[in-house]
């Protein structure tokens, strides 16, 4: 397979994004504005009421990130003038049929002009209500798919998923498609109308009982990890992400799709420059924790590896494996993870995270720096329970005594301790099959492609995806964890 020239297959291109203003779709507008700005147009499709709301939000947060920094370098003073030229702001929410866009003159104008459609659009909330989640990742997968039918140049739609709709399967895991109604437990098929229909029907008999929109949420909430947990899917994230796989590859008809699986997706590598990062994502919440002194005890499995790739990887792999589905590659589901090829494991990370602020303290709002112990690891639930009731159970229960004795005069101090504690435990719960996971993600797809790039991409280098370059330590050391600090710890 010759794949050429990938910026000459940009060139002349009109690219619908979704989800423009998330991590993995920004970093991918970027690289293309910057190495090949002879691409013809960017629509970007943004949650907004109007067109005027939907520049602020391309302004606000999309072009003014920092992440755009060597793109308004270059460009200097005709910035704007470019930004105008290439990127439209389009208002529209793919939860809705036609992806919200209600502009019918932009609409069709979006049918005639478009090439390739990129459905990064998601919501990554392990337990998001059922319902938004089941709108947008399931549903807006549907949505999606079926306005890219209506361009009439369309070359291929690349869904981006995540390799976690695995579930909790542990072994080699294959880069293969989820055909409609597959589920990861028992007998019963996943019937995505059902779910559809369910959802409806119990949010319309809460509002009916009058239900306060609080309680509406938590009983959302629950019902999606019900759901998911019935079928074998650990949270209601990845089993409606892999729904939404399922309504792809089956009403896909001819078009070409990519799906693509990246693992725990982290800070940029190299480019635009290495550490940019933002919002806090899987592993960093852990040592954003650590760093600021507020996490002292880690649970870790004896044979759990930690599958890490950087974002701007994840970019340059789905740039390449567009090329290769026009040249009509057959491959469609690419997993891109380092687990394979260049395992990093906890403890390397923990270890990572003691020398980096041991050396760089942070300072906290009082100005003071923040001393970190090696902290306690944990490696099995049982002990994480032990270790929970010791330290904060059994004196919180004396305090609800105390507070019972003393005629509730610490009734405050009880009542966000104790939230403090079910808020822990509901997220220990939620992660916890990550914590454990002990899968490991096949990458023979991904792989050919990058044998592919290495002997027959003109520009190779320009869109490196191997896993196998990364130095876990220096990376680690000198680019994410700092850019956590810069970006996230701020």
């Amino acid at each position: 397979m010759e794949l050429g020239s990938v910026l000459q297959f940009l060139e002349n291109k009109t690219i619908l994004v979704t989800g423009a203003t998330g991590y993995l779709a920004k970093i991918f507008v970027e690289k293309i504005l910057r190495v090949q700005p002879n691409v013809k147009k960017f629509y970007l499709l943004l949650r907004a009421v109007d067109a005027k709301s939907a520049r602020e939000r391309l302004h606000d947060e999309v072009i003014g990130k920092e992440l755009f920094k060597v793109i308004r370098e270059k460009h200097g003073a005709s910035l704007h003038s470019f930004i105008s030229e290439k990127v439209a702001a389009v208002p529209g929410d793919i939860s809705y049929e036609e992806l919200g866009v209600k502009d019918c003159s932009l609409k069709d104008e979006m049918w005639r002009e478009i090439d390739v459609v990129l459905n990064f659009a998601a919501t990554t909330n392990f337990d998001e209500r059922y319902d938004v989640a089941l709108g947008i990742n399931t549903l807006g997968a549907l949505h999606v798919l079926n306005f890219a039918k209506k361009c009439v140049n369309v070359k291929m739609l690349v869904h981006v998923s995540t390799a976690y709709v695995c579930g909790e399967d542990a072994g080699l895991i294959m880069e293969q498609p989820y055909h409609m109604g597959m589920a990861k437990r028992g007998d019963d098929k996943v019937d995505i109308n059902f779910e559809k229909k369910m959802v409806q029907e119990k949010l319309n008999q809460l509002v009916s009982e009058d239900v306060p929109e609080k309680e509406i949420t938590s009983a959302m909430k629950d019902l999606g990890i019900e759901r998911a947990r019935r079928f074998g899917w650990p949270n209601t994230y990845v089993f409606t992400k892999a729904m939404g796989e399922m309504l792809v590859v089956n009403f896909k008809d001819d078009l070409p799709v990519l799906i693509i699986r990246p693992t725990m997706v982290a800070s940029t590598y190299k480019e635009p420059f290495p550490g940019w990062i933002e919002g806090v994502r899987t592993i960093d919440s852990i040592i954003v924790g650590y760093g600021k002194g507020k996490v002292s005890c880690f649970i870790s499995g004896p044979q759990a590896t930690l599958d890490v790739i950087p974002a701007d990887m994840v970019v340059n792999a789905i740039t390449v494996a567009m090329v290769a589905r026009a040249r009509q590659h057959p491959e469609s589901v690419y997993h891109l993870g380092s687990s394979l090829r260049n395992p990093v494991n906890f403890s390397n990370l923990h270890d990572f995270s003691f020398r980096y602020f041991s050396e760089n303290p942070w300072i906290n709002k009082e100005g003071e720096a923040v001393k970190i112990g090696r902290g306690t690891v944990l490696s099995s639930m049982s002990k994480f329970y032990t270790y929970m009731t010791i330290r904060y159970l059994l004196p919180l229960k004396a305090l609800q005594l105390f507070n019972t004795l003393l005629f509730k005069r610490y009734q405050d101090e009880y009542t966000v301790l104790d939230r403090k504690l079910k808020l822990v435990m509901r997220l220990v719960d939620l992660y916890k099959p990550y914590v454990f996971f002990e899968g490991i993600f096949d990458d023979m797809n991904a792989e050919k492609l990058r044998i592919a790039s290495r002997e027959t991409c003109l520009e190779a280098d320009v869109f490196d995806f191997d896993p196998v370059s990364i130095d876990w330590e220096d990376y680690m050391m000198n680019a994410h964890i700092p850019g956590l600090v810069k970006y996230v710890m701020k």
